[in-house]
This record gives C-alpha cells, structure tokens and sequence, in this order.
C-alpha cells in the first residue's frame, strides 16, 4: 500500500513543532520538574486553542474530528519536546474512549475536551500507576470487563516518586458501582483492548520523538566537542554510535505510523501491528538514550544539562503499556495465533 502524509497534517505537525519550541523549551521542562503540578503554565489552554487536545474529538461535538494517522505526528512533536502536559493520554486514548461509549458522559465531556477546559486521567488494567490524577476533572478507570468515570472526589489517590521529575503518578484506590459504569460486558473490554492499545501506539510515537531528539542533541554535542585537536563527531568510533542509533530509529519511525493507520481504520493486523511498533520504538528509544550517554560522558548525567530529562522520559515510555519484551511476546502469540496473556497480566 501507499502511505504518506498529506500537506495539511505536515503543515499541523510544524504548527505543533513551533509553538512547543517557543512554549516548551528546555527551561520549561526543568522548571515544570520543580512545581507541584509538573506543568508548564499557561500550555494546556495553548494547546487547547489550538486543537491539539480536541484533535480525536468528533466534529459534533467540538473537535476536529481527525483520527490516529492525523494525530501520530503531533505526539511525536510533544516526545521530541518531552511535553509534560498529558496530550497522549487526552487525544491518544480518553477523547476516542469517550466516543465510542457514547451517551451522557461523552455529550458531558468530549466538548470540554475539545476546549481545553478537562484533564482526563485513564487508568487500564495492568498499570501500576494513573499518571496525572491529582490534576483530572475525570478520571476513566477499567475494572475487569467494565470501565467506569469518577469523579476526583469518588477516587482515593497517594503519590508516588517517578524517575521523570515532570510526571506525578498517583496509586488509585476506588470502588466500582453501577452508576460510574460507562460500558460492561463484551463491550467493554473491547472498547478497553483498543484503549490499550492506543495507549502503546502513543507512547511509540512519543518515544519516536523523544530518540530523535536525544539523538540530535548528540550529533550536535560531538560537533562542538574538541579532543586531541578535532571535533569527537570525526572519530569513527563515534559516528559509528550515531549511524547505528540513526538506523535503529528510522527503522522504529515507519512501523509507527503504520500502527496509526491500522487503529484508524481498526484493521484485523491492529494488535500486531501496535505491538511491532512498541517493541521496535522502545528499543530505538533505548539505544539513543545509551547513545547520548556514551557520546556525551558525564555531562549527561547532570542536572545542569537537558539530556538527563528525555532519558527518564525514555525509561518511563519504554515500559508504559507494556515494554518491549511484552509486545514481542505478544506478536509471536499473534503470528503462531496462540493465547494472548490479558493485558494486565504481564506488564
């Protein structure tokens, strides 16, 4: 087949790319490590009126109506800035939710979504944690076959530390009840398996960004950087690292595009195909993130340089939704048409 993008969604992705590198520059992301919320002030409503967050919400009801092929390259841009606001979890997996539930909490929410007025928080089977909960106005949380909206106040939460300074994960307790229920049933694990796996693809896009930022800040540091009378990126040792990080990426980038394309349209191949993507962007991720710490030495472990901030944001995507050796697993479950272990089982 034949996939590309369009002229609009590349011209969408560089709105996206420039008003991240005015609004969430490094400083940005330093100081949103240091504040409370870890946020950056004032980006969620830019974000908003720009119609990122609403990208997934239907026309009807506010949004742009655009799907996982549109949206790919926007997540992409927000992991290539290490975005802390939660853009994945609201367009990626909430806003499509929401709409494929439907009824009062869908007429309720996907407008305020579309607007940048909600923070929703979504907490699957399998994960540990619900990142951003503290901040939610709604929070959609799977129980078995069922999901359910809460509200903060029907939610018990306790912090917890996170390796990326800029994420605030929260332990959720809560009791199920008829009356947040949204979907049960065949139903609802259905909506809640492809929920899942949106969730993958996203943190694959945004690990896609966040390689490929890593692996620019190398190539310019080993531009800079003089021993023994000539820049460290002219020693083959080192343009070696970069080739084969360079590679690894690329190879990782097409398979998550695809994967958009296969949840846009829910091809049969989505699961597979989500999966592949995960794998091969985690490992792509990873071996940038070495990459830079080998091209930079020490350096990057300090707090006074950026790079230390996109490798935790690395070690924390890698593994959300299932790290590479899960999604492997999976994929060979899916070719050999073995049992898939549940969701929740093994990440």
């Amino acid at each position: 087949m034949e996939f590309g993008f369009s002229e609009d969604q590349r011209l969408f992705q560089q709105t996206v790319a420039d008003l991240l590198a005015n609004e969430c520059p490094h400083e940005a992301v330093a100081e949103a490590w240091k504040t409370e919320s870890g946020q950056v002030p004032g980006l969620w409503e830019k974000l908003g009126e720009l119609g990122i967050l609403g990208a997934t919400v239907p026309e009807a009801s506010g949004g742009l109506g655009l799907d996982e092929v549109d949206l790919v390259l926007l997540l992409e841009e927000s992991g290539r800035r290490a975005c802390p606001e939660p853009i994945a979890t609201v367009a990626g997996i909430a806003a499509p939710l929401l709409a494929e539930v439907g009824g009062d909490v869908a007429t309720q929410w996907l407008p305020r979504i579309a607007a940048g007025e909600a923070r929703v928080a979504v907490g699957l089977a399998g994960d540990r944690y619900v990142a951003d909960a503290a901040a939610a106005d709604l929070l959609l949380l799977q129980h078995g076959d069922e999901l359910h909206a809460l509200a903060p106040g029907d939610v018990r939460l306790e912090a917890k530390p996170s390796v990326d300074g800029a994420r605030r994960i929260y332990d959720v307790t809560w009791t199920p009840t008829p009356a947040s229920c949204i979907a049960a049933g065949t139903e609802g694990a259905a909506i809640a398996r492809r929920a899942f796996d949106r969730g993958a693809w996203a943190a694959a896009a945004q690990l896609v960004g966040l390689a490929s930022e890593l692996l620019d800040m190398s190539v310019e540091y080993a531009k800079g950087r003089v021993q023994f009378g000539q820049p460290i990126g002219a020693f083959q040792a080192v343009k070696h690292h970069l080739a084969n990080a360079k590679t690894r990426l690329e190879f990782a980038r097409v398979p998550t595009y695809y994967a958009s394309n296969s949840l846009a349209h829910d091809l049969p191949s989505r699961a597979l195909d989500v999966s592949t993507a995960k794998a091969l962007a985690s490992d792509a991720a990873h071996l940038c993130f070495r990459t830079a710490l080998q091209c930079h030495g020490a350096i990057a472990y300090t707090y006074e340089y950026p790079a230390h901030m996109w490798m935790k944001r690395v070690l924390v995507l890698e593994r959300l939704h299932g790290d590479a050796s899960w999604h492997r697993q999976r994929a060979a479950r899916l070719l050999l048409d073995a049992p898939v272990p549940s969701d929740g089982a093994t990440r």
